[in-house]
């Protein structure tokens, strides 16, 4: 297999002056949406894994990989816990190898977010079934939040996403729901909201959001409107953190990302007014002084490493 990474080279001394590169802004955050990607391999990991291997021992070095002398990933997306929350021992066997300012961002179990199942086999018998779990806040604290404290994983704990896929739910209803279950949720952990109905975004949805120190996720998926859209229509931030998810290319679905970017080993099409936005929000939120979290997916430009170099060169420094 012949590779393709473009990485940019490392600034050097320039006749009698040296260009210094500055670390990143300490309020941003930026990763790839998860970290067990063999195809990376020659790219962000170096060391041989025995494949059963890989996924439980390749998160340290993902941990370790520089861009331009420093360390570029400081974040990373954690979708697997979407279909089970994790054991204590899990986030031990994290703790083990992530460095001490690193943080990762959790996916809330689906049975917490799922109003009616769908239709398909892996739900059993559940498969079509209304979800007595949806948005129960005693679920959510005694069955996904407990392993966390368990094994003291707090202070390594990005926002928790609570991803919505499509729904028939009004905005009236969701909204409301959503004010009871974050009204119950302790507070020493960060909450934001993916939806997928892009009726939502507006003042009431803002306003609960914000009255719980909720984020709205800024997702660059499929059908969502463009991420300065979903800025201009929430207004302003609702949290002391912001995340975005840059996903899918606009206007195309999860299967014909999927097959445009595969086998994802380099840009197959920069997508200028997404990196703009993304650029845009994140100097928003670092001006007001807010945390931002920024997750890359494969499938937004064909490889999530290089996209993020990209935004990378043009975000702002801790000077």
């Amino acid at each position: 297999m012949t590779w393709t990474f473009s990485v940019s080279p490392l600034r050097k001394a320039s006749g009698s002056r040296t260009l210094v590169v500055m670390p990143l802004s300490p309020l941003i955050r930026i990763g790839t949406s998860t970290w067990t990607y063999e195809g990376w391999q020659g790219q962000v990991y170096k060391r041989q894994y025995a494949k059963s291997r890989f996924a439980s021992e390749c998160l340290g070095e993902y941990c370790q990989y520089q861009y331009q002398g420093e360390p570029l990933f400081r974040t990373v997306g954690n979708d697997s816990t979407f279909y089970r929350p994790p054991t204590a021992n899990q986030l031990r066997r994290y703790l083990n190898q992530i460095p001490e300012d690193f943080q990762m961002v959790f996916k809330v179990w689906e049975e917490i977010t799922i109003p009616t199942y769908a239709k398909q086999a892996r739900y059993g018998a559940k498969a079509g079934q209304v979800n007595p779990r949806f948005l129960d806040a005693q679920v959510f604290n005694e069955l996904v939040l407990a392993p966390y404290r368990e094994a003291k994983f707090e202070p390594h704990a990005g926002p928790f996403i609570f991803e919505f896929q499509r729904h028939r739910i009004s905005s009236e209803e969701f909204c409301a729901r959503l004010d009871r279950f974050f009204g119950q949720l302790p507070k020493d952990f960060r909450y934001a909201v993916e939806i997928r109905n892009a009726g939502l975004l507006g003042p009431e949805y803002h306003k609960v959001l914000e009255t719980h120190g909720v984020s709205h996720v800024y997702n660059h998926w499929s059908y969502m409107p463009p991420l300065a859209e979903q800025h201009k229509r929430m207004e302003s931030f609702t949290a002391g953190f912001t995340v975005l998810r840059l996903l899918t290319p606009l206007k195309m679905s999860y299967e014909q990302a999927k097959k445009r970017a595969e086998p994802y080993t380099k840009i197959i099409e920069e997508l200028p007014e997404m990196r703009r936005d993304t650029v845009e929000l994140i100097r928003e939120a670092v001006r007001e002084e807010r945390r931002a979290y920024v997750l890359v997916n494969n499938r937004a430009e064909g490889n999530a490493p290089l996209t993020i170099q990209a935004l990378v060169d043009r975000l702002p420094t801790g000077d």
